[in-house]
């Protein structure tokens, strides 16, 4: 294959177009042989800093997003690699809770590029969009540099671009089906894709799964010598109470109990990133090793193959876990865009997160008439996501998104009408008109206070939604 001739871009909007032009990262191909000749000759830079590796099927970007926080309250500088974007590419790659700026951006592709136009050559396929963005946030960690990586897979596990990373400490978030077209159709094969980032020696953080998805993940971490701290075992939510902006939580983690912990994000699904943050930062803290060759260190409280051993002396400062966890925000996850009447912006894109969205909603917003926003991808469980809202929506718009993924309006509208019935649902083609209509539709009653709008189905909506109501980036 002949290198490719690709130019160095001039500005931030060229680099997105030439990373873009790449392909997305849905098209998979199960190999990690082209981004490891990449950073091989970037000089290894994923191995300059511990890495947090992070995989799941739902609550990922969130549990990511606490681990930093808590990680950047203990005065470690961080990198953060998440994705999808919600509106910018940059916010991809985070130091310190700040996505890249767009001259750093810029700066990061030119420095990978030739060294990417290398590895083109000597594959048949060229790089993708995601084995370069991975690249270049691996780079840009190493160039900082960081203390600490926290880095959510893409897709999957074993065969995503990060893998290329042992993580230290290798969090599991609860799994479902989703992306099955990629990773498989049961949980015990999506689960066996995911359980790829558990490497020897690392800990292994597992959130609450389904039964089947809990017993590959299981079986992972005795293959590979890690240790295992399982939510309800090692760790969890002792308690939670619905408070104004949140939620006051008393967390179980490997090393303590932390009580009077004020979360400002809604739902048991939060608390429960929240107890999985915690045992992940725990566990990072109190000397789990490097992975894959290292040296097993902090070994009376890190058995391989077992259980995670706690100990009170690697209690992290209470203060600091509630003031991490205060300063904390997920923008995109149930996010109060606006007031009068509520807006609220969620990324739930599978059955098992809109429920977790609804029980939220349900939970802690008091609603008397909701009217929601939809536009979701083609290549979803949509009837599922639909079967999840219809309880709480008294209405429902259906459009499209900007991603080519969008599952067209007329498409979506006959679905939702086998649903909710044709009299709920209104179509709009527009994401703007769309939002419009539903606001109409909530006040509709006069009950100005009780009324609210979810505009939801993929991570493109709520990112699309948040530019046209214009909220600030980082909420």
């Amino acid at each position: 294959m002949t290198v490719s001739q690709e130019s160095e871009p001039s500005d931030y909007r060229g680099a997105v177009a030439a990373i873009m032009a790449r392909g997305v990262e849905w098209d998979i191909d199960p190999t990690l042989d082209r981004i490891r000749d990449l950073v091989d000759v970037l000089g290894e830079p994923h191995r300059a800093y511990p890495v947090i590796h992070i995989a799941g099927t739902n609550g990922k970007s969130s549990t990511a997003r606490l681990i930093e926080a808590l990680l950047r309250e203990r005065g470690l500088r961080t990198g953060m690699f998440t994705s999808p974007e919600l509106t910018t590419l940059r916010e991809r790659i985070a130091i310190d809770g700040e996505p890249l700026s767009e001259e750093r951006f810029t700066e990061t592709f030119r420095d990978v590029l030739p060294y990417v136009q290398l590895i083109d050559g000597k594959h048949p396929e060229r790089l993708s969009f995601f084995e370069v963005l991975t690249a270049m946030a691996y780079a840009a960690f190493a160039d900082a540099p960081v203390d600490v990586a926290v880095v959510e897979a893409g897709m999957g596990g074993a065969w995503d671009a990060t893998n290329v990373a042992d993580g230290a400490v290798a969090v599991i978030t609860p799994i479902g089906l989703d992306h099955t077209r990629y990773l498989g159709d049961t949980l015990e094969a999506i689960a066996g894709e995911k359980a790829g980032i558990i490497k020897p020696q690392a800990v292994a953080v597992l959130a609450q799964q389904p039964l089947e998805a809990a017993e590959v993940l299981l079986r992972r971490v005795v293959e590979v010598g890690a240790a295992a701290a399982r939510e309800g075992i090692e760790y969890g939510v002792l308690r939670r109470d619905v408070a104004v902006g949140g939620q006051q939580l008393s967390l179980k983690g490997l090393h303590g109990t932390y009580d009077e912990i004020f979360l400002p994000l809604f739902g048991e699904h939060q608390a429960s990133n929240a107890a999985t943050a915690l045992a992940a930062v725990e566990a990072f803290a109190s000397g789990a090793p490097t992975g894959g060759e290292a040296g097993l260190e902090a070994a009376t409280r890190i058995a391989p193959g077992d259980s995670y051993l706690g100990g009170e002396e690697g209690q992290l400062d209470p203060a600091l876990v509630r003031s991490g966890f205060a300063k904390s925000a997920s923008p995109g996850r149930l996010e109060v865009a606006r007031t009068g009447p509520t807006v609220l912006l969620d990324s739930a894109h599978n059955p098992a997160g809109m429920a977790a969205t609804v029980a939220t909603i349900t939970e802690s917003f008091g609603f008397t008439r909701l009217a929601g926003v939809l536009a979701v991808a083609a290549d979803k469980d949509v009837a599922g996501i639909l079967d999840q809202l219809e309880p709480v929506l008294a209405e429902l718009v259906v459009t499209r998104n900007s991603s080519p993924r969008s599952m067209p309006p007329e498409e979506l509208a006959e679905l939702a009408e086998g649903v909710f019935g044709p009299e709920r649902v209104h179509l709009a083609p527009r994401l703007d008109d769309a939002i419009d209509r539903a606001i109409g539709l909530a006040e509709e009653t006069g009950e100005y206070r009780g009324a609210g709008v979810l505009i939801t189905g993929s991570v493109v909506t709520a990112g699309d939604a948040r530019t046209l109501l214009r909220v600030a980036e980082g909420g």
